[in-house]
């Protein structure tokens, strides 16, 4: 096989002028013929010949396609790729390390304009999350989204709308007022523009197409005024980022709320709390329940404490410890006994237990509500009911959540869950 001693010099810019280059950059353009310019700013860099290189130079207009593949392999001398930023981040280096051989390739990176964007904005970029929708669907990004990071770069494509398309999946999330949106224009270029936008807004019309979106997590007060008397979003909810179990989502919190046919007045115990989300909207809709929350998890005391805040409701008891230590410990038969008990956040074992020691001392009409993802522990936790005289019934829940893209709309699946009702 020929060895081939053609270099392609892969050069990162961050601006359309030539005295911005390094030295070395401005004399590697003055040394090759051969330059390849992406066409959106084509024009550009083609006064570069006329008003700081004095041998002519042979320009090719890219389109990041096959043509730009096969024009490279035409050359027999060094050839320029001019890209902006970093090419091996969201860039064109990847399509050439396909095509080329490493040998071949040279980079030259500059900054990449999610760097720009956060040294303006003066913020840490180290724990930000990466997504490009250039040239490619939404799914990475509403899989970013649904991890709620606290701060969010995305790669943006002006051909497929996709502007409207972030809008539109946050709004579909239920992130609109989770996020900060920072529209970032033409970073590192003359006509540099940054701007914080309001998504429940149109879009301004007279957006550059080099743009990128940055979301930063919003700072907000949340207050109990504007809440809805049914169906609490789930960014009311303050939770641990790393453990979203530990909320119960919005569409199955609602079936749960009605199973458990809320009366006036009573005692509720919501064991695995988590961060209160069921006992606490419940409190909510019925303000003269006493509420019992109950979880090991560390911290969840907490967190019950600041949604019980945020909702303007105040649970009886809340109890950070282990429930199968808590039915053993004397105190426990102090405990005002529950009318509407829910049960999660539990094994089967642990399930079992609960309504082996509580259920025999419920009262007729009073109900128990299980979500189970377990499919298995159904028919036992069924059968303990009913040898505790509750009738039962089993709820699957599956939920689907429209998102859009760039075609039009598809269908999102929540996670399915069983509710298992008992009523004594």
């Amino acid at each position: 096989m020929t060895e081939i001693n053609r270099k392609i010099n892969v050069i990162g810019i961050n601006s359309y002028k030539f005295e911005d280059l390094p030295l070395k950059l401005q004399n590697l353009f003055k040394e090759t013929i051969n330059i390849a310019v992406p066409n959106s700013y084509f024009e550009k860099i083609k006064t570069w010949s006329k008003n700081n290189l004095e041998e002519k130079k042979s320009f090719f207009s890219s389109k990041s396609n096959k043509d730009l593949i096969n024009w490279i392999k035409s050359q027999k001398t060094d050839v320029i790729l001019i890209s902006r930023g970093d090419p091996l981040w969201f860039g064109i280096g990847r399509i050439l390390l396909e095509n080329f051989s490493k040998n071949e390739l040279k980079f030259y990176p500059s900054n990449t304009c999610i760097q720009l964007a956060f040294s303006k904005l003066k913020i840490p970029w180290q724990d930000i999350i990466n997504v490009s929708i250039h040239g490619r669907d939404s799914t990475k990004l509403v899989e970013a989204l649904k991890s709620k990071p606290s701060s969010l770069a995305i790669i943006t494509d002006s051909t497929n709308k996709s502007l409207e398309i972030i809008q539109k999946n946050l709004s579909e999330l239920n992130l609109i007022e989770y996020y900060d949106f920072w529209l970032c224009e033409e970073m590192g270029f003359y006509n540099e523009n940054i701007r914080k936008i309001n998504l429940k807004e149109s879009l301004p019309p007279d957006i550059s197409s080099l743009n990128i979106a940055v979301l930063t997590k919003a700072k907000k007060n949340h207050s109990n005024t504007d809440l809805p008397l049914f169906g609490i979003n789930d960014i009311i909810f303050k939770t641990f980022e790393d453990r979203p179990n530990l909320l119960t989502k919005r569409e199955v919190r609602i079936q749960i709320l009605a199973d458990l046919e809320l009366p006036k007045n009573g005692v509720i115990w919501d064991i695995g709390a988590g961060c209160g989300s069921i006992g606490l909207e419940a409190l909510k809709l019925r303000p003269n329940l006493n509420l019992f929350c109950i979880d090991k998890r560390i911290g969840s005391k907490a967190l019950i404490l600041e949604n019980s805040k945020r909702l303007g409701v105040k649970p009886k008891f809340i109890f950070e410890e282990d429930m199968n230590k808590t039915i053993k410990t004397k105190k426990f038969n102090s405990f005002e006994k529950p009318n509407r008990l829910i049960i999660g956040g539990c094994d089967k074992k642990t399930k079992l237990q609960i309504i082996n020691k509580l259920a025999k001392d419920m009262s007729i009409g009073d109900v128990i509500v299980i979500p189970i993802i377990d499919f298995q522990s159904i028919k036992e936790l069924k059968e303990a009911l009913e040898d505790q005289n509750f009738k039962t019934n089993l709820n699957l829940i599956q939920t689907y959540r429209s998102l859009s893209i760039a075609e039009g709309m598809r269908l999102e699946p929540n996670n399915p869950v069983f509710l298992l009702k008992g009523k004594k």
